[in-house]
């Protein structure tokens, strides 16, 4: 199975950008939880989880790279759109044409935050989302394109 991981902008300062909202680690940090993640729920399908990072601060990038998915053979795609979730009607456009199951992720629960973020564009396209358990968030969301999400311990 082909997992891609997308994460918008600013998350690249992880650790340094508010961390009283987004947490002490930085971007390796995730990107190596989620690559644990992958492995460890890997286990559980049929060769395993073959899974890309990829991180953008700019729009288009980010819409080049779910097109590009349609062709790469992914099976599923995770997503933090971060800023571009309350804005970007293109990034919900590619999700929506490439027809990829996606699970949008933040790391802070939108809902909680100020009005403004409570719309989530990306959200419309995808098939689940889960905020506000930090990084565990992403291992959610790889669970449940892998039909595992039952099977974590809550």
């Amino acid at each position: 199975m082909k997992i891609l991981i997308i994460n918008g902008p600013n998350l690249n300062m992880l650790g340094i950008r508010e961390p009283e909202i987004y947490g002490k680690q930085d971007y390796h940090a995730l990107e190596a939880y989620c690559r644990e993640a992958c492995r460890e729920l890997g286990e559980s399908v049929t060769g395993g989880i073959d899974c890309e990072i990829y991180q953008s601060n700019h729009e288009g990038d980010l819409v080049d790279r779910i097109q590009q998915a349609y062709f790469d053979g992914t099976d599923g795609i995770v997503i933090n759109p971060a800023a571009y979730t309350h804005t970007s009607v293109a990034i919900m456009d590619a999700l929506k044409a490439v027809s990829i199951p996606a699970v949008e992720v933040h790391l802070s629960n939108i809902d909680s935050r100020e009005e403004f973020r409570h719309i989530s564009y990306a959200g419309k396209a995808c098939v689940r989302s889960f905020m506000g358990y930090g990084f565990e968030g992403y291992k959610k969301a790889i669970a449940f394109l892998t039909g595992q999400y039952g099977d974590l311990p809550s």
